[in-house]
């Protein structure tokens, strides 16, 4: 069975940091690209942060570039988003995703498996 549990979201000020986690299991995680989506409340999922295999190319958002940094340790399955100077306008339900063989790519419908999200609440 392929799981994917993103964990590490939470309430905190603007201004603040949080490091999200993805731990994955069930697939050959060296074969797969991890990319972290989100979806705030009333609008559409979008990509935030992506990374391709052995960490060869990487997808930033353009409203969190600066902010949030993407890393993989193949060693321990894990993705990791590091979300530093946060904003209100980060709030949202974050998940990450497992792409094959994929380039690091925000295109959502190349994914093939979702994790279930972890809550992120930025208060002003």
């Amino acid at each position: 069975e392929v799981q994917l549990q993103a964990s590490g979201g939470g309430l905190v000020q603007a201004g603040g940091s949080l490091s999200l986690s993805c731990v994955v299991a069930g697939i050959t995680f060296d074969d797969y690209a991890i990319g972290w989506f989100r979806q705030a409340p009333g609008k559409g999922r979008e990509g935030v942060s992506c990374i391709s295999r052995a960490s060869g190319t990487t997808y930033t958002a353009d409203s969190v570039k600066g902010r949030f940094i993407i890393s993989r340790d193949d060693d321990e399955n894990t993705v990791y988003l590091q979300m530093d100077n946060l904003k209100p306008e980060d709030t949202a339900v974050y998940y990450c995703a497992a792409d094959q063989w994929g380039l690091g790519s925000p295109q959502q419908n190349q994914y093939d498996y979702w994790g279930q999200g972890t809550q992120v609440t930025v208060s002003s």
